[in-house]
This record gives C-alpha cells, structure tokens and sequence, in this order.
C-alpha cells in the first residue's frame, strides 16, 4: 500500500487560547512558567495554548476542546488527571491546614515509606522543585568531599551551577561556570580519564532514551566509590516510574544521593532528597538548605496517597505494559508504511520518545507535522 495516511477531521478552534496568549504577552516574561508547556514546543497556530481542566488521561483548552493528554502535565501526572483517592487526600488534610508554625506528621509518616521503597533512603528531605533538591545535593557533596568540581549528565534544573555551561547561562558568574562539566551518557572512558580528587559529584539522569550499556551504571558507582566522589542520581523521570523505587530499584545500583520529583505526588508540587546518613547529617550543622513550604502538608498527604495508589493498583505494572505496546505497535506501524528509516519510538516503555532521522528532513518540521495531525485525531503529544 502507499506510504501515506489521509486524515480528513478539522483542526481544532482555538481563539480563545490566541487571545489568551496575546494578553499573557502584555504582561508576563517569559509567558510560560515551564518551557517544556510553552507554545515554542508545539505546532503553532494550530495546538492549544492553555488547558482549562483535565479527567484522566484527558484534558479541556480554554476553548471547549477535548484531548487525550500525552504529556500529562509534562511528568508529574503518574496517575491522571483528579483521580479520587489522591484528591480525596489533599482534601482532607486541606481542611485540617496546609502549612503550620511547627512540623507535621507526614513528614515522618511520608520520610518512614520512603526508607521502605527507595535503596538509598537511610534519611529523607524535603523541597519543593527538582531543582531544589538537586542543588542541595550537590551543594552537600561538596561539603562532604571538600571538593567543588562537578560532572553531569542530563538535565537538572535552573541553579548556577548546572544551567551555566549550557547556552542559557546569562547572568552566571565565569567561576562558577568553571566548576562544573559535562560527560556523554554511556562513555564510562571519558569519565576514567577525566575524575580526580577535585570532583565531588557526579550527577546523572539514569537513562532519559538511550538505555545503559555495558553495566554503565554498576561500573559508573565503583569508579566513584574509588575516587571519594559521590554518586548522585537525579530521578525526577525515573523516580515512581520505571520502578517504585526508581531506577536504584531497577538497575540494582545504590547512589549516595537520589533526587526525586514529578511522578511522586500526582501534580502536586513536591520533591524528595534521599540519601546515606552520615552525608545528608551535614544539613543539621554545616548545609544550609532550607525552604517555608518544605513540609507543606498538601503535597505530602499526595505523595503518600500516590505512592499507596501505585502499591494497591500495581502502577507500575501497568506503565510499563501499555508502554510497551504503544512502542511496538507504532514500530511495527511504521514498518508497515515503509517508514522505519524515517522515525521510530525508542526508550524504556514508562518514557519513550518518537525520532525522526529522514535524510535531507527538517526533524522539527516532521515533529510539528505530526504534532498537528495527532490534533485532528483529539489527541495533544509533545514528542
């Protein structure tokens, strides 16, 4: 059969999401508060701006229109959208308070199913954004190391000391941009060559596509180990999603510090620093690191009724079962059209991500295409 696909359904209104944007404009900069939502990342003129409410695995726009959510809230939404026990949750403990002149008790309760589920959870702290914990392991790796370089790999949030050696990096003092150094994923010579005892950390996403090779990960951990560096893992994709326990759990690999957020409480903004003791002890006397809404009780009563929710319903499970057909189905749909030269679904099932690779292509055009035909067919994807 041809190599072609014929979709007729008219592309959605969305005035009302134009009009939104052109007032944001006026008043806002930037006019997104998260890139990853921002109208650069979708087709223009075309995708929605705003979303008015969701239910499930669907959403609204501001204009009436329904869609089937493939972003889910670009990560946090592990569940979906308003689901009634994790609701029912936040409810109940917003009529008890949200945040109190004294400690509550789901910082304890919360911190004691942690240690249960997470390899490297001996203690718990608490923040608000992944860019928050991340930083706060870094900065106390250093203190614990007494070192001040940094290798990463991946992305990990908005501070100085990741965000300057990107292209972003205004506003960045050149010593600090100095201090810290990328490496490839998988290139476990590079790091050999490269770690002295003036690094104090490596910090890495444990996969984002490209899945490990060669015992990447065990052997990343004992070249470390070796070194007197600390090895931190930033699971904020990883975190309640490739395994309860993240990908410590999966991997069998133990870091000295993990840093999660997104998946853990349901859209509720929370996010979690796990670690070995006698490291994060250094926040009771020498770190500072310290926030009002750490222990905001809200997000603390989501992240317990989620992490139950995935317990009960084996979550986990189900991510990974309807991921995997997703990716073989597109695979073999491609395939099928003649296509697999041109795009295929690569990555683990729980986060996947969909390549384009036709020679003499724009790669942006052919996403921006798809990203506009999905939307005749009710259906909002980022890529």
């Amino acid at each position: 059969m041809p190599n072609s696909v014929q979709f007729n359904e008219a592309l959605p209104n969305i005035s009302k999401s134009l009009e939104m944007y052109q007032r944001g404009l006026q008043v806002q900069s930037p006019i997104t508060q998260t890139l990853a939502k921002g109208p650069g990342q979708f087709s223009k003129g075309v995708a929605p701006v705003y979303l008015q409410k969701g239910k499930g695995a669907r959403v609204w726009d501001v204009d009436g229109n329904e869609y089937i959510d493939f972003n889910m809230g670009i990560g946090p939404l592990s569940l979906g959208y308003c689901i009634p026990e994790i609701d029912d949750a936040i409810q109940a403990q917003l009529k008890d308070g949200i945040t109190f002149s004294l400690m509550h008790p789901l910082e304890v309760e919360l911190a004691e199913i942690l240690n249960g589920i997470i390899p490297n959870a001996e203690v718990v702290k608490y923040s608000k954004t992944g860019a928050d914990v991340t930083s706060a392991a870094v900065r106390i790796a250093r203190a614990y190391t007494g070192r001040d370089k940094v290798f990463c790999c991946g992305y990990h949030g908005w501070h100085d000391w990741y965000i300057g050696i990107t292209s972003r990096s205004g506003g960045i003092p050149e010593g600090i941009k100095n201090l810290s150094f990328t490496f490839p994923f998988n290139d476990i010579e590079s790091i050999k060559n490269a770690l002295d005892e003036t690094v104090a950390c490596v910090i890495l996403e444990p996969f984002i596509f490209e899945k490990p090779q060669n015992n990447f990960l065990q052997e990343l951990a004992e070249i470390c180990k070796a070194n007197g560096t600390l090895l931190i893992f930033d699971e904020m994709w990883t975190g309640f999603r490739i395994a309860l326990g993240g990908a410590q759990e999966y991997f069998g690999v133990k870091a000295d510090l993990a840093t999660f957020s997104k998946a853990c409480a349901n859209g509720m903004p929370l996010a979690i620093l796990t670690g070995r003791k006698d490291v994060m002890s250094l926040f009771e006397k020498d770190v500072f690191s310290y926030t009002t809404f750490g222990g905001e009780a809200l997000s603390l009563a989501a992240c317990k009724a989620t992490i139950e929710y995935m317990q009960k319903h084996d979550v986990i499970a189900t991510l990974n079962s309807k991921g995997e057909w997703i990716q073989n189905e597109y695979n073999k749909l491609v395939s099928y059209l003649g296509m697999s030269e041109i795009t295929s679904c690569v990555g683990y099932p729980c986060r996947s991500m969909l390549t384009y690779q036709a020679e003499g292509q724009n790669p942006l055009a052919l996403k921006t295409f798809m990203q506009q035909e999905l939307l005749q067919k009710g259906i909002l994807w980022g890529g």
